[in-house]
């Protein structure tokens, strides 16, 4: 009598967050497709009028922003729990080439770098920054499965994928700032968008190293004056002046601690010579 094959581990609430994710990238992609549909039925003699489309686009960018909070969600409710499973890590994985690599692709090439006048550009480019997130992903696994218990846990091999979409994402959001406020400045930041989607693509496959925060829990001590600088930061997302450009600087701090510290730190060039998972 043959024996029932095993069912995988399925935990509801990480799974439940990653769940969370793919639905803000499907209604991502959904608003950058009304977005579209919108600037062309209102374009007009010109064809397509940016300026009926920048509400769908600014939504769908929101929504990167939510899968980048569920994604970050799903890890750490799985860790503090102790319950992290192939299924979660494989689930967690398709989810994140929809919300972190379709979505923000699609975005770029039609919202931003469709204004170039360059289709057959902008959809390259947009397919190279997919191509490198859904390998960076599939390597991801692999290392994971073969990690050893020297494997050091506090570090990314390449920049996360969320991480790189939030970038993108605040970039564009940026861009589309500036797009309804100063075309000029939006013509020249839509080059520096196109430039760092190919940064991006390069630094998900590439042997950099990122910090992972997967030590900070509810036990990890702060200091007055991180609890006061992390307020701040806050209080400027929600600061009518300063919330359009802050997600842009909070995610460029970030990828440019790894740059600085694998060139410019000893303890950077350090980590190139192990080979642990990401």
């Amino acid at each position: 009598m043959s024996k029932e094959p095993e069912e995988p581990k399925i935990y509801l609430l990480p799974n439940l967050m990653t769940a969370g994710n793919l639905c803000c990238g499907f209604f991502a992609i959904l608003m950058i497709f009304n977005g579209m549909r919108e600037g062309y039925e209102n374009g007009g003699a010109e064809g397509y009028d940016f300026s009926k489309a920048y509400v769908s686009y600014q939504t769908a960018i929101y929504l990167i922003f939510g899968s980048c909070l569920f994604d970050l969600l799903d890890g750490r409710l799985a860790r503090l729990g102790g319950q992290e499973s192939p299924f979660g890590q494989e689930f967690d994985s398709i989810c994140d080439v929809v919300s972190f690599g379709v979505a923000p692709a699609l975005l770029v090439s039609r919202a931003v770098l469709f204004d170039l006048h360059l289709d057959k550009l902008s959809w390259a480019i947009a397919f190279i920054y997919l191509l490198c997130g859904a390998i960076r992903l599939a390597r991801f696994n692999c290392l994971i499965n073969m990690e050893s218990s020297s494997s050091d846990k506090n570090n990314f091999r390449g920049i996360p994928i969320p991480m790189a979409a939030g970038f993108i994402a605040s970039l564009t959001f940026l861009i589309i700032y500036f797009e309804k406020n100063s075309k000029e400045m939006a013509d020249w930041w839509n080059w520096v968008l196109a430039g760092a989607m190919l940064g991006l693509a390069f630094l998900m496959v590439s042997d950099i190293k990122y910090p992972s925060f997967k030590k900070v829990d509810w036990k990890t001590k702060g200091s007055i004056g991180s609890i006061v600088l992390g307020a701040f930061v806050m209080m400027l997302f929600f600061y009518e002046q300063t919330r359009w450009f802050m997600p842009t600087v909070i995610f460029s701090l970030y990828l440019l601690f790894g740059i600085y510290r694998r060139f410019f730190t000893k303890s950077g060039k350090n980590l190139v010579k192990s080979r642990e998972p990401s």
